[in-house]
Parts: structure tokens; sequence; C-alpha cells
């Protein structure tokens, strides 16, 4: 019989509107492997995580750990036995240094106060320990993205972490940072430590996993050793099928530039300046796509374009109208869509229904609204439709979409904002998180938005995604365009990346073609 560290049985998890979101899941763990855990969007796999996690308690089943019966209460449980977490969204706070977030609630004393000096060490003497090495006095919102994720497992692995549940690690980070994250985890590997890696990626999930578990539905499918299937076969298990993800992408036909940003910079309330002097237009029929790793300033230029910030120094326009004089509304009336980058936070209102939330940004207009009531059988017929269209899982439109998975919710953002045909779409991470058929689904419909003359801003850090969709690719690091391709033929994601790390920049003659 196999030695398990861990073992999930028979675990169900039945929600008290009766919804069943994991049932008689069998999942083990053996001790230093890495495990990936794999499944569509509303799988399972996040729930399942969160009873192991001690966020959720099972309705039924047993965890096992170490050859024992264990039931956690609470996250701080779950630590205390030796299960750490790292999420897709990091839990740390910005204006502490990575020392103060490693050490954050066991802080060590020198009498009443804590001991700084004491913190560092220990951070240093971790971070060299297990090969993740990060600054431990630099305040952590200077830092890139790759190095938050590295304080993140320092603070996992400083509770006593022997198994690292990883949600989504590489989501963020571009080729050359997920080649050194893959190596850390090996190294971690090597140590005896045991990680479950959960990741839509299935390139990635063959070159650093030793076993598989997929989930559909909410049921275990199956678990097997990744170098016994192939890349297709573990696509053909996730699905229950074998899937194409290849888009039909004509020649663009270029029209009028109607998303234009001049000479935008941008100086946040620290006096940091976060852009500088960005220019580039977006002409309708086309897909402008920005590639960067996150934290490079596409989030400030988004928020300015969506009036989330103040635009002070530069102009941006759409369809020839400054942002800078217009209201949200104002905006949203010029057929405007926008994709945010947190659909938790900007994309749903998770308390309302689901045909609630596909009419959102515009319940007020005559398509649905009679003599100022809302016309609930449009609303519904409506809702119903874009349900049917982009293959949303749910019992019906009147269910919240909180209790969605978060691959069904972006469905549910991304319907919302192209099924009125906008003539300007900003899409930011439209397909972070999202397994491979809802990524496909939101692929076509961007690029029926595209042959229909829409002009999308698409501003993403999956390389494989912008590459896929984008007519032209611009690369943003600390807040300016450094390259600018504008044939993307024979480009690839390590080239990309070089220049997403700046190790790589175009002449400032090629980067003045982004203008359009």
């Amino acid at each position: 019989m196999q030695d398990y560290i861990l073992e999930m049985k028979d675990i169900s998890k039945i929600y008290g509107n009766g919804i069943a979101a994991n049932k008689d899941v069998n999942f083990n763990l053996k001790k230093g492997e890495i495990h990936a855990l794999v499944g569509e969007n509303g799988a399972g796999k996040s729930t399942l995580m969160k009873v192991l996690f001690g966020m959720e308690p099972p309705s039924s089943g047993e965890i096992i750990l170490r050859g024992e019966s264990v039931r956690f209460s609470s996250s701080k449980d779950a630590i205390a036995h030796g299960i750490g977490m790292v999420h897709q969204h990091f839990m740390l706070v910005e204006s502490f240094t990575a020392a103060q977030n490693i050490i954050l609630g066991m802080e060590p004393k020198k009498g009443l106060f804590v001991s700084e000096e004491e913190a560092v060490r220990f951070t240093k003497e971790l971070s060299s320990r297990y090969n993740l090495e990060v600054e431990a006095e630099a305040v952590t919102r200077t830092l890139p993205v790759g190095v938050k994720q590295k304080i993140e497992i320092l603070k996992a692995l400083a509770r006593g972490a022997e198994i690292l549940i990883l949600d989504e690690p590489t989501a963020v980070l571009a080729p050359q940072e997920t080649d050194q994250l893959f190596e850390e985890l090996i190294h971690l590997k090597e140590q005896g430590h045991t990680i479950v890696f959960i990741s839509h990626k299935i390139p990635e999930i063959k070159r650093i996993s030793d076993r598989i578990t997929v989930m559909r539905a909410g049921c275990f499918v199956g678990c097997c050793e990744t170098k016994d299937v192939t890349e297709k076969e573990i696509s053909s298990m996730i699905m229950g099928c074998e899937m194409d993800t290849s888009i039909a992408k004509s020649r663009p036909k270029a029209g009028d530039i109607k998303i234009e940003a001049e000479h935008v910079s941008y100086t946040d309330r620290n006096k940091i300046q976060i852009l500088k002097d960005l220019n580039f237009g977006v002409r309708g029929g086309m897909i402008f796509g920005i590639a960067g790793v996150q934290g490079n300033g596409q989030v400030e230029l988004v928020d300015l374009m969506t009036k989330k910030r103040a635009l002070k120094q530069g102009d941006i326009r759409l369809n020839g109208k400054s942002v800078a004089g217009l209201s949200l509304q104002e905006i949203r009336r010029m057929q405007f869509g926008y994709v945010p980058e947190d659909r938790m936070d900007q994309g749903i209102a998770g308390q309302e229904s689901i045909a609630e939330n596909m009419v959102s940004n515009r319940y007020a207009s005559r398509e649905f609204c009679r003599g100022g009531l809302l016309d609930y059988k449009k609303i519904d017929t409506f809702a119903d439709e874009n349900i049917r269209s982009y293959e949303i899982r749910c019992f019906g439109n009147s269910q919240n979409v909180g209790m969605l998975s978060g691959g069904n919710m972006q469905k549910v953002v991304v319907a919302r904002e192209c099924s009125h045909e906008p003539e300007v779409l900003i899409a930011e991470q439209p397909t972070r998180g999202v397994d491979i058929g809802a990524a496909h689904i939101i692929h076509k419909k961007i690029m029926e938005l595209r042959d229909n003359g829409c002009a999308v801003l698409l501003i993403s850090a999956d390389l494989s995604e912008a590459l896929k969709l984008s007519d032209v690719i611009a690369v943003m690091y600390e807040g300016e365009i450094v390259a600018y391709f504008d044939d993307t033929e024979g480009l690839n994601e390590e080239k990309l990346g070089l220049y997403m790390l700046g190790l790589e920049r175009h002449s400032e003659e090629q980067i003045r073609r982004a203008r359009g």
C-alpha cells in the first residue's frame, strides 16, 4: 500500500442552497512531490483546497495527515499542522518591508518592541536556506511581482509549511521568472516539501509536476503520473473531450484611431512617477496588445482611461473625445466596453443575480427600461441568450453571481461588456484564472468584435494570449513603452520576456510607431 503524507477521502462540500461543489472527491499527496490539481472553472478545485486549508468545513469525508485523522477549524489550524497556501492575489502589506511581511504575526521581540534586526536576520537566513532570494529591507510595493511571490512563499515556509498550495503561481510572471520559480520549486521538493500546483497552463503542468489529479463538475476524474500522459491527453481529461482552441485570425482591416494616448504621465501620492510619457494609438478593427509584468504601470494606465484616477499630464482620447472632460457615464454611452482586471472588486456585484449583473452597465437604457420601469422580460431573455452563448454554468439567470466559479463570473463580465457591440473595448487580463474552455470562448468573442471594427486594447500578462490575439504588441516596463512590434510573425514568449524584464529595448524610432 502506498504511503501518503496526506489523504482526502470521499470529501463532499454541499452549500446551504443545495449546490454540491465537491462530491466524494479523493485526493492524495506523496512526500516530496509536485502534484498538479487541474480542471475547468467550477470543477471544485478551489473548494477542495479551501477544505484542506481550513477555510471551509467539509460536509462529509475525512482528511488524514501523516497517518492521523484531522479536522481543521480555520486556516490558522491548517498552518499549525504544516499546510501553507499562496493565493493568486497576494496578501502582503505593501508599505511593509519584505522582512516585516514575512514575520507578521510572529514578530521577534526586543523587550517590549519588535526587533527589526532579528527580523532581517531571520529573513536573510530563511531566504538563503530555500534559495528564494529577497531583499529583506526593501519596501514591498517597490518590488517586482516575482519577488512578491517569493515573499508569500517564504511567509508560508517561516510558519513551518511542509505542504505548500500554490494557486495559479505563474499567472503574472514573465517566462524568465517562471523558469526561476520552477527551479525554486524543484529545490523545495528536493528538501522534502510537497507542493500542490494549481494551474490552467497545460505546458507548465507537464513540465513541472510529478503527478496530476483531474477534477470535473465537482468530482474526481483521475490521477496519473505526468510522464505517462501528453499535453493533449491532459486537455481531454480536463474538458471531457478533445478541444480545438485555435483562433481563426484574418488580416486586420484597420480603421480610424479610436483610442489615443498622448504624452501620458502619472505620479502617485508618494511622488513616484508610475507612467512616463506614453504615446500610442489603437485603430478600429485591430487588437493592440500591451504585454508586461504586473506592476509596470498597466493598472494606472487603465485607471486613467476609466476615470478611477485623475488625468493631469497628457491626454487620452476615446473616439476623438478627451476623457478628462467626460464623466464615466458619458464614456459608457460612447459604445465603450471594459473588462476589469479584478472581477471580484470591480467586475461583479456578488450578491446580485446573473441577470442584474448582465445589464448593470446599461439598465437605464431604452433597451431594458420602459417609462422608468425595468423590462424584466427583456432582461431575462438577454441574460439567457448570453448564458447560452458564453456557456455559463449556472442554475439559471436568477442565481447570485457570487455563487459561480471564478471562470463563470468572468464570462458574465465579458458577456456584459461585449454583447452591446462596443466600438472601443479595454480588456484587462480577460482570461486570468480561467480554464482553457472559458478562455477559448472569451478569445472568440474578442476576435469577433475586432472583425466587426472594434478597437481593442488588450492588456495581458499571459504572453500566449497576447501573441494569439494581438495584431500589434507594445511592451511596458517601469511605466514606459520599451518595445513595439507591428509584426508579431515569429515573435515568441522568450523574446517578449527580455523586454518585459528591461533586459532589451527598442529604438525610439521603433517605439514611435506605436502612435498608429
